[in-house]
């Protein structure tokens, strides 16, 4: 029998811009910032640029192209990130991909009563719960603004909750410059000191400046601290298409990209190999309900063309899935869900945030974080290509096989069932008599059910005592300034 060659497997793969492309619209990325401009409310930040070589012109700060290129430069490639328990699991690079839940909505779908209501701050525990019991979800965010926490200290005690649910990485958000100050000291009393923390960051920020083309003094305040720090972040401009950017995808690409790369600088201004997430959003902003999108496909167009703009300046990249502008987890939602996901996916995005988001980003869903995990397990088997060697060719097995008596019970279909076929959690694959026994169970109700036991059953690591000394500290001190 003639020997067969092994042949590597090619993995699907989704590219959106050609490099011709690319550079087009990196150039009218260096004119926007060169010749158009971005406004500064943050001293220290305008100072840097002026300092740097950048200059005035009114009430603009224009950057020359030599920032931009030295900043790509000294930004580093790969951005590992651990569990707060010290293990790698997150390394942040081109050709990763990582999925995980989104922030700060207003409200949440009950598991148990099904209810529309506002988040609470155990919805941010539950859900960390939830996300750390998944697994194909890598990262964890607060995915709820807490309505019965001070308003002050929200992002404080969303942070809170996100490590006293998961040990998982996290991605947060925070207010100002104090909030970052009390959860550094918390991540340092979690990780053993400062110096353990910025060996093994357990925690990325998401801050935001304004599109288009603010940068304010609070956003800026957020990622100068975090290049003193160490701590990675991202800075994430929402161009919008016909909100915060131009109406046309090319023209919100030029635009969010000269807004990120702003923050690139910044970042290694402060200090040369600063982890910096590259990455905006590019969700459109409908025009009939002003809405703005999370199932559009122009923003999984928009983060695939970024991913490619990533690629062209070798950084890892921010983008988002699983995401629906459904207000319950229903068909729609499904193929939102799926087609984000995918996309994400096969155009290599690094994290994908915003998983299990319903009602355009305004409401979260446990089922639909559940179902999520179960489309993210599918589209992982998809994203690795078929594997053809001369074990999975199976000659041997042809050889053997009676004409018309199939494979089920060949010793190469008992050696290798298990890894060649890839087996669901909740997606139903039971006879119709069985699922009508069993209650006639739609999607839905198996990803609610899935989602109670793993709340009823899954138990997090507690943080040390000495981390719940320095969380009650730190909220001993904000409650005396409260009063």
């Amino acid at each position: 029998m003639t020997q067969q060659l092994s042949v590597p497997t090619l993995q699907p793969f989704l590219r959106i811009l050609s490099d011709e492309q690319i550079q087009a619209i990196h150039i009218a990325t260096l004119e926007i910032l060169e010749k158009i401009g971005v406004e500064f409310d943050d001293p220290h930040g305008k100072s840097l640029l002026l300092d740097a070589g950048a200059w005035e012109s009114g009430d603009r700060v224009k950057i020359p192209e030599k920032l931009v290129n030295d900043a790509i430069q000294n930004a580093p490639s790969r951005i590992p990130m651990y569990t707060r328990l010290g293990e790698l699991t997150m390394p942040l690079e081109l050709g990763k991909v990582f999925f995980g839940s989104g922030s700060d909505v207003t409200f949440v779908r009950d598991v148990y009563t099904g209810e529309r209501r506002r988040a609470i701050a155990q919805d941010v525990v539950d859900f960390a719960r939830l996300a750390d019991a998944l697994d194909n979800i890598d990262f964890v965010m607060s995915m709820s603004n807490p309505v019965d926490v001070p308003p002050d200290d929200l992002y404080l005690y969303e942070f809170i909750g996100i490590v006293r649910g998961s040990i998982k990485p996290n991605v947060y958000t925070v207010k100002n410059r104090r909030d970052l100050e009390d959860i550094h000291r918390i991540g340092v009393a979690i990780a053993g000191s400062e110096q353990a923390l910025r060996e093994k960051p357990f925690f990325l920020l998401y801050p935001e400046p304004i599109s288009p083309l603010l940068m304010p003094s609070e956003v800026i305040q957020k990622i100068l601290f975090c290049a003193e720090k160490g701590i990675p972040t991202a800075f994430v401009p929402s161009a919008n298409p016909g909100g915060g950017g131009p109406i046309t995808l090319a023209g919100a690409l030029a635009l969010g990209n000269a807004e990120c790369l702003v923050g690139l600088i910044l970042t290694q201004l402060v200090r040369p190999g600063t982890p910096f997430l590259y990455g905006f959003n590019t969700a459109s902003l409908d025009m009939k309900t002003t809405i703005v999108s999370y199932g559009s496909p122009e923003w999984s167009m928009g983060m695939a063309a970024c991913n490619d703009l990533a690629r062209h300046y070798n950084l890892p990249v921010w983008g988002f899935g699983g995401a629906t502008d459904s207000k319950v987890v229903d068909a729609q939602a499904g193929a939102e869900y799926t087609f984000s996901l995918l996309t994400a996916l096969l155009s290599r995005t690094t994290l994908v945030h915003d998983v299990g988001y319903i009602e355009y980003g305004a409401g979260a869903a446990m089922e639909a974080l559940v179902i999520a995990d179960e489309i993210i397990s599918m589209a992982r088997v998809f994203a690795r290509g078929i594997e053809v060697n001369p074990t999975t060719l199976a000659l041997d097995a042809i050889a053997r096989v009676k004409p018309g008596a199939g494979f089920l019970a060949d010793d190469h279909t008992l050696e290798h069932w298990r890894e060649a076929q890839w087996k669901p959690n909740i997606v139903d694959r039971s006879r119709y008599q069985q699922w009508d026994e069993k209650g006639r169970q739609d999607m839905n109700a198996r990803a609610n059910a899935r989602a109670r036991d793993i709340l009823a059953d899954h138990q997090t690591p507690p943080l040390s005592a000495e981390a719940e000394a320095a969380i009650a500290d730190v909220l001993g001190q904000r409650a005396a300034v409260r009063q």
